[in-house]
């Protein structure tokens, strides 16, 4: 997929009931990359993703697509560069999954457009890249947490965007369920796509990111290749975590052994 879009922020500040929660932040998502924000909670993370999808208005700043701000575009026109997966997704009554993968088509349609074989060509190729294309028809409040979730990703990738914001995807999803999710996004940005995502597991972070954003208190804090800036020294400033990184086995990423105190007690474990 070409034409990655370049998403900015220019000195945004952002809150809720005239609360800020993000103040002058700017900052650029790299064009291509998987990036993920991480920071301990309340520290502005699906804040601020939510201000790039166009749901929440900066009080002051500008978030910027393409060098233009996002506010000048017509909801269609944003639609068909950014899509989201938020956080939070309901389903109506009696859905099935190919209608609920169908409403990803919806920045297309118009007075003059309805249905086209693109639709159906976008459809089924969302649907067959996250393997539920045997779950068509099936009603979508039938499915397992696992499955509805690749529905709700399967009607972002039927958009079409080049760009896609991930608002905590894997939340409540077991740790099978969240691996597969995830290496589904690598695919994806594999493929091609700039992947934004707020991600909870520091160590999932920094295992599927090719660009980390850590944020503590509505300010980042640090950004980079995981491996460049994920230190013991980082996470317990950031998280209040005192812990060892060590590289992955598997990935050779860093990865973030925490201290236990309880471990210690048992095993005569003194930290080093």
């Amino acid at each position: 997929m070409t034409d990655q879009p370049r998403i900015e922020t220019e000195q945004v500040t952002l809150g809720y009931d005239g609360t800020p929660v993000v103040s002058n932040l700017s900052l650029g998502i790299p064009p291509g990359s998987f990036t993920v924000i991480v920071g301990p909670n309340g520290c502005g993370k699906s804040t601020l993703l939510r201000s790039v999808a166009r749901l929440l208005t900066p009080n002051s700043g500008r978030v910027l697509l393409d060098g233009r701000s996002i506010s000048d575009y017509r909801p269609k026109e944003a639609a068909r560069r950014i899509g989201l997966l938020p956080q939070d997704s309901t389903a109506p009554d009696g859905i099935t999954v190919a209608e609920l993968v169908e409403r990803g088509r919806y920045p297309y349609h118009g007075l003059f457009r309805q249905h086209s074989d693109d639709d159906d060509r976008a459809v089924a190729e969302a649907m067959d890249a996250t393997g539920v294309t045997d779950l068509a028809d099936r009603q979508v409040a039938e499915l397992s947490g696992g499955q509805r979730q690749r529905v709700w990703v399967a009607m972002a990738l039927a958009q079409e965007t080049p760009a896609l914001l991930l608002d905590e995807p894997t939340t409540f999803l077991d740790i099978a369920y969240q691996v597969e999710l995830l290496d589904l996004f690598a695919q994806l940005h594999e493929q091609g796509r700039t992947l934004v995502a707020v991600l909870h597991d520091l160590n999932h972070a920094a295992r599927y990111a090719t660009h980390l954003i850590v944020m503590k208190d509505g300010a980042v804090v640090a950004e980079g290749a995981p491996a460049d800036i994920v230190t013991a020294e980082l996470v317990e400033d950031v998280f209040g975590l005192p812990c060892i990184v060590i590289p992955d086995p598997l990935t050779g990423t860093p990865l973030v052994i925490p201290h236990s105190t309880a471990h210690r007690t048992r095993a005569g474990y003194e930290r080093r």
